[in-house]
């Protein structure tokens, strides 16, 4: 594996693991509606998350990341369209994604 893809993929791993730390241990919609220094600071770990892909798959589109193009839609739209970013497309990503695509991140930097 090319040592920038490794890097990216390590990026990736580290943005997850930092919206883990951010969010309270109970997950409450509510409460992560009304702080907006935790949703800015996920919004912008999804940022992250997403140019890291973006740059793997301009490298090696043979990468499989589970729904890679959305990951990178997702950014775009945060970065170019964030007037139209709601808390609750935010929510449903940490809530629904964010686990399976650590995994997946862990098993592509054993290979």
């Amino acid at each position: 594996m090319e040592k920038e893809v490794q890097t990216w993929l390590e990026d990736i791993k580290q943005s997850i693991d930092e919206i883990e730390e951010f969010l309270p241990e109970r997950r409450d919609f509510l409460e992560f509606k009304k702080d907006l220094k935790t949703r800015k600071a996920i919004e912008r770990n999804i940022e992250i998350i997403g140019e890291a892909v973006n740059r793997i798959l301009n490298i090696n589109q043979e990468i499989n990341i589970t729904n890679a193009r959305k990951i990178v839609d997702t950014r775009n739209r945060i970065i170019h369209g964030y007037d139209t970013v709601s808390e609750d497309i935010i929510w449903a990503i940490v809530s629904n994604d964010l686990k399976k695509l650590r995994q997946e991140i862990i098993n592509l930097l054993k290979e």
